[in-house]
C-alpha cells in the first residue's frame, strides 16, 4: 500500500470565512479558533469570518491561515485518518509541523505571528519585490538570475511552469524583462508586502530564530518535509535552524513532492483553504491521487483512499 500525505498551503489562499464551516460543526475545530484567540493578541474569529482588508496583511494573514488549516486537521484526525508523511508549502510548514507533533498548535500559531511581523517590517515598502516566471524551465531562469545585478533569486520552485522571483525590486524588474526576452511565456508582478524568500529577508530569519529559542519541539511522530533542503526531517536537531533558513531561502516545493513520491507516497490530501497545491500536483505528476479538504463537505472524499 502507498503512503498518504497531508500538505499544507500557504500564504495567498487565504479568504474571509475559511473554516468557518469546521468551527460550526465540530468541536475540535472550535477549540483551535478558541485556542488561538487564547494565546494571541488578535482576534482571529474576527478576521477570519468577517469582512475585513487585515487578513490580507501578511502579520495578520500568517496566523489567520494557520489556525484555518489546524481546525480543519483536526477534525480530520478525529476520523482516524494518518500521514506517512507531512509537507506544507512555506508558512504551510508550521502546519505541517503541528501534524507530525513537532510543535504544538499554540506555538506554532504564537510563532508564526511573529514570522509574519518579522516578514513584514524588515525590508521597507517599495524596496522588494516578486514576480511569478509562467511558461519556462528552472535552468534557464536561475542562468538569467545570475547575470542580474543586485539581488535576486529563485522563492518558489512550485511546479513545472511555474517558479516565483523574489529580490531588489529593480533587480526583480530588470531580471523579468532579460527572462520575457530569454522565453517565459508571461512575468507577473506578483502584490506581495515583501521580497519573501530572497536574501533580503536574512535579518528576519535570524530574528526568528530568537523567536524560536523559547520555542519546545520533539522529534517528527511521522517525518515532515523541509522546505529548503526537500528531505524529510526525522529529528528535532535541525528544525529551528531549518525554519530560520526557510524565511530567506527558496522554497523546494517541487522538489519536495518528487522527493516523496520515490519514498511511496500516492495519496496527497491538501488540508486548508483553497486548491492551489492541488492544481501544483496536476503539473509535477498526475500519476498519485490528490484530494483537497476545505469545506466540511468535502471530508466525503476521504472515503476515495483505499486505507479510510
Amino acid at each position: 500500500m502507498g503512503k498518504v500525505v497531508f500538505m499544507f498551503p500557504g500564504q495567498g489562499a487565504q479568504y474571509v470565512g475559511m473554516a468557518k464551516d469546521f468551527y460550526d460543526t465540530f468541536n475540535h475545530s472550535k477549540e483551535v479558533f478558541d485556542a488561538a484567540d487564547k494565546v494571541l493578541d488578535i482576534d482571529v474569529k474576527a478576521l477570519c469570518f468577517e469582512e475585513n482588508e487585515d487578513i490580507n496583511i501578511t502579520e495578520y494573514t500568517q496566523a489567520a491561515m494557520v489556525t484555518a488549516s489546524v481546525a480543519i486537521l483536526r477534525e480530520i484526525e478525529a476520523r482516524g485518518v494518518k500521514p506517512d508523511m507531512t509537507a506544507g508549502l512555506s508558512l504551510g510548514e508550521y502546519c505541517a509541523l503541528v501534524a507530525s507533533e513537532v510543535m504544538s498548535f499554540e506555538d506554532a500559531v504564537k510563532t508564526v505571528r511573529q514570522r509574519g511581523i518579522l516578514m513584514q517590517d524588515t525590508v521597507p515598502a517599495g524596496e522588494g519585490a516578486m514576480a511569478a516566471v509562467l511558461g519556462m524551465k528552472k535552468e534557464p531562469i536561475e542562468e538569467v538570475l545570475s547575470n542580474i545585478e543586485g539581488i535576486v533569486s529563485i522563492a518558489n520552485y512550485n511546479c513545472p511552469g511555474q517558479i516565483v522571483i523574489s529580490g531588489e525590486t529593480k533587480a526583480v524588474e530588470e531580471a523579468s524583462a532579460a527572462l520575457k526576452e530569454a522565453g517565459a511565456r508571461r512575468v507577473l508582478p506578483l502584490k506581495v508586502s515583501g521580497p519573501f524568500h530572497s536574501g533580503m529577508l536574512q535579518p528576519a530569519g535570524e530574528k526568528l530564530l530568537e523567536v524560536l529559542a523559547d520555542v519546545e519541539v520533539k522529534d517528527p511522530k511521522v517525518p515532515y518535509v523541509s522546505n529548503t533542503t526537500a528531505q524529510m526531517v526525522t529529528s528535532k536537531d535541525q528544525v529551528k535552524e531549518l525554519l530560520g533558513r526557510q524565511v530567506y531561502s527558496s522554497v523546494c516545493w517541487e522538489q519536495s513532492i518528487e522527493m516523496m513520491i520515490e519514498e511511496g507516497a500516492d495519496t496527497f490530501i491538501e488540508i486548508g483553504p483553497g486548491r492551489t497545491l492541488s492544481g501544483f500536483m496536476r503539473k509535477i505528476n498526475r500519476n498519485v491521487t490528490v484530494i483537497n479538504i476545505e469545506k466540511v463537505e468535502d471530508l466525503e472524499k476521504l472515503k476515495e483512499i483505499p486505507s479510510c
